[in-house]
């Protein structure tokens, strides 16, 4: 082989060499690696992708710890977290349809009615806040909270403990996991774990956010436009297209009396600026989360967008205005979180 060629074969490798390393810094520019800092119980690693729009595209899990998700499935699952073996986290957050139960409000042990309607556990992790009236700072401080409420699984750990460590299986994992094995912490960390693994996948609103500008329809895109037009993205913004701020239910001249049947916030602060104030439900997966809003009233979402118009922006809109929000936030609607599968 000539000197000539190999000098031509090593130039050309040099230049695929350096743009493959101009490629990765323009990359690591656009989209940058964060490490959770979410008081995350586990190493969890996201691909943050911020682009210049005010609903931003959802981080991308890159690794989790699979064996503390799975337990925290299991346990998620398990109706032994109740005090009569009845109800579990899933019965009020099925995570195959929306991360919801489909009820107005959610049905606990003795068959008692909770108060609010359950909110979606999918993306929760990226709320600024848990519950309705926002009283717990994240999933942490969340999780035990239904395990000890009277009205859905009215139990104390004690009682968990011991019902748990009668099961092999479970104290196998808790052992295998950890040295102190089935304690309140571990049971935490094991539910947080896998409720912080519950990330939407390919989400069409994302697609378009990053640049795929055919993952929308026409009248999806013309849905956008108003979404934000409009003023929607006032209140539904960010990473989670919601869930980053408290905001009173609009004009009260101009909502249903059916939304005025709880004070929010006020009910936890006693704060008369908090009458009326919750925190702003995201909309990821909205399509499949019906009946809407914190006492689950509203059936239908063509509705529940005509009360938040109304209410909040004080517009009318048109039923092709309707129409076509309502289609747009069908694309707001992913795959499966991939912990679901693995």
């Amino acid at each position: 082989m000539s000197t000539r060629y190999v000098l031509l074969i090593t130039g050309l490798l040099i230049c695929v060499c350096l743009s493959l390393v101009v490629q990765f810094h323009k990359t690591e520019q656009k989209y940058r690696w964060k490490q959770n800092t979410e008081r995350s119980v586990i190493k969890m690693r996201f691909l943050e992708r911020a682009v210049d729009a005010p609903i931003q595209p959802l981080p991308k899990v890159m690794e989790y710890d699979l064996a503390w998700a799975k337990l925290g499935k299991a346990l998620f699952k398990s109706p032994l977290l109740s005090a009569d073996n009845s109800t579990s986290c899933a019965s009020c957050h099925d995570l195959y349809n929306g991360g919801d139960d489909g009820f107005p409000v959610s049905v606990g042990i003795k068959q008692q009615l909770g108060e609010r309607n359950s909110p979606t556990v999918i993306n929760a992790v990226f709320n600024f806040r848990q519950f309705w009236d926002g009283r717990s700072s994240d999933l942490i401080e969340q999780a035990p909270q239904p395990i000890h409420n009277p009205f859905e699984m009215g139990t104390n750990w004690a009682q968990v403990i011991d019902k748990l460590s009668a099961q092999p299986g479970f104290v196998s994992s808790f052992n295998v996991l950890s040295e102190e094995g089935i304690t309140e912490q571990n049971i935490i960390k094991a539910i947080v774990a896998f409720e912080e693994s519950l990330v939407s996948e390919n989400t069409p609103i994302d697609a378009f956010l990053l640049g795929d500008t055919n993952a929308l329809s026409p009248q999806q895109k013309r849905g956008y436009d108003k979404f934000v037009n409009y003023g929607c993205v006032t209140c539904h913004q960010g990473r989670n297209i919601g869930g980053n701020l408290y905001q009173k239910i609009g004009r009260l001249d101009r909502v249903p009396t059916s939304l005025q049947d709880d004070f929010g916030r006020y009910e936890l602060t006693k704060n008369e600026q908090d009458k009326f104030v919750f925190k702003v439900p995201s909309l990821r997966n909205v399509a499949y989360t019906s009946p809407y809003f914190h006492n689950g009233s509203v059936d239908e979402l063509a509705d529940a967008i005509r009360i938040m118009a109304r209410g909040q922006l004080g517009l009318e809109l048109s039923d092709e205005d309707v129409a076509d929000i309502e289609a747009l936030l069908h694309a707001f609607s992913g795959e499966l979180p991939r912990s679901l599968t693995e």
